[in-house]
């Protein structure tokens, strides 16, 4: 089995061209440890789809399947286009949360950024979770997949693995939830660091800076229709979000390498 390794922001993926097979969960653990693997934060498959131009399958590193991934799908754009499966510059990818639309700007004949629209995010009134002898103030967002943003004075001292784990399994979420923490730096930048579900302290999480900037707009410190840097442990990503509460998000994808695997 050939596969590409990709990033966007160093959320890194392994791709393959093809169907899933029936040992998916087994294969996306074993190749995605980092000691013994290949080393990723999961897998995504790629293959032709009758709804859209391509279809797209996401496995975190535990094995289990996501429903859509930011980083990752900016990756499937020049994946295609790269290896020639398209020469189309506007494409649609079928995902589990929907079929999204890519634009991809070409450099010397190469994709060097993504811009995704990820359609609307719903945002719902802040939460006061129980954690321990705690009590955490979240915002929970779905863009597709659930969010649970959690805004802070210093990211620095962000309790990303202490308290990630614990949001992320927690009965108030019952299929699980990514965890973001975001401190606003400007009304056109945020900082964040996230906990993603099923893997864990990524570097980047595409669909969690969607989630940030729509809270942040939610909330006022951020406005409607004006682009918003996010940063994350791995880059910056553009995100806008529109007064209907449609988001588009824009970054850069890269391939790390090709290898293959043997039995």
């Amino acid at each position: 089995m050939r596969f590409t390794k990709m990033q966007g922001l160093g959320n890194d993926y392994l791709y393959v061209y093809g169907d899933v097979p029936e040992d998916i969960e087994n294969l996306s653990r074993m190749l995605s440890d980092r000691h013994f693997g290949a080393g990723s934060d999961g897998m995504i498959y790629i293959s032709t789809s009758e709804a859209a131009d391509f279809k797209m399958r996401i496995f975190n590193a535990d094995g289990s399947e996501a429903m859509m991934c930011g980083n990752g799908i900016r990756c499937v754009g020049k994946y295609v286009y790269d290896k020639g499966y398209t020469d189309k510059t506007r494409l649609t990818i079928e995902t589990l949360s929907g079929i999204k639309t890519l634009d991809l700007d070409i450099r010397c004949g190469r994709v060097r950024f993504v811009s995704v629209d990820m359609g609307r995010a719903e945002v719902s009134d802040e939460m006061e979770i129980p954690v321990g002898e705690d009590i955490v103030i979240c915002t929970p967002v779905s863009v597709g997949n659930p969010h649970a943003v959690i805004f802070i004075s210093d990211i620095e001292k962000a309790p990303v693995s202490a308290l990630g784990p614990q949001l992320e399994k927690h009965s108030f979420f019952p299929g699980g939830v990514n965890v973001e923490f975001v401190q606003v730096i400007s009304d056109r930048k945020l900082r964040m660091r996230v906990w993603e579900r099923g893997s864990g302290i990524t570097m980047a999480c595409g669909t969690g800076a969607c989630a940030s900037a729509a809270a942040a707009v939610r909330k006022g410190y951020c406005r409607y229709g004006e682009p918003v840097t996010v940063v994350l442990d791995g880059g910056e990503l553009k995100i806008s979000v529109s007064p209907d509460g449609s988001i588009t998000m824009s970054g850069p994808a890269e391939f790390v390498y090709e290898g293959e695997v043997q039995e």
